[in-house]
């Protein structure tokens, strides 16, 4: 498969082609393909005297170089990123979680009962005293908010990761030398 010198692209094979080599960021002997060297030079690594790297893209997504309105420069062979955070409370937003509930005034069932009226367990029917006497007044649903000062992310790591699917990338590594406009 005949390519232009240094054209990288996905391969959905699991070997790379005549002339072609993944890139998984390995080093080249210059004197084996100068070629190659003069368009790669050490972008991606290597000393520059007696090797240069091919650049690694096992696990990496590709974004392109330069900058775009209103985005972040990227120079080429620039590697970066991450595939979780743990945020900060001084990341988090200041925010409330609303919550509503029922106050449910206790019943007059024994505590054996094994369906005690509307689930709240009475006094025990042993004749042991309750604590308190139940008072007579009927309590109304109410709602509110729940506000928690120092709410931290637990140090947790969040997955920032995209939808993905494991492609191979390769690089051509012999073939038509690129003429430049």
């Amino acid at each position: 498969m005949e390519g232009v010198i240094g054209f990288t692209t996905l391969f959905a094979g699991n070997f790379a082609p005549k002339y072609w080599d993944f890139c998984n960021g390995q080093t080249i002997n210059i004197a084996s393909n100068t070629a190659l060297f003069s368009i790669l030079g050490t972008t991606y690594g290597g000393n520059g005297t007696t090797t240069f790297m091919l650049p690694n893209l096992k696990g990496r997504s590709v974004i392109g170089a330069g900058q775009g309105p209103g985005l972040s420069f990227y120079s080429l062979g620039q590697a970066g990123g991450l595939e979780s955070v743990s945020l900060t409370p001084q990341q988090m937003p200041a925010h409330v979680h609303p919550v509503s509930y029922t106050i449910i005034q206790d019943s007059n069932t024994g505590a054996s009962a094994s369906t005690p009226t509307n689930n709240t367990y009475g006094s025990d029917s042993s004749g042991g005293t309750p604590y308190a006497t139940p008072a007579n007044i009927g309590l109304k649903p109410f709602a509110g908010n729940i506000a928690m000062a120092n709410a931290g992310s637990g140090s947790v790591p969040l997955s920032i990761v995209d939808p993905y699917l494991g492609l191979n990338y390769i690089i051509c590594e012999y073939g038509v030398y690129p003429s430049r406009n």
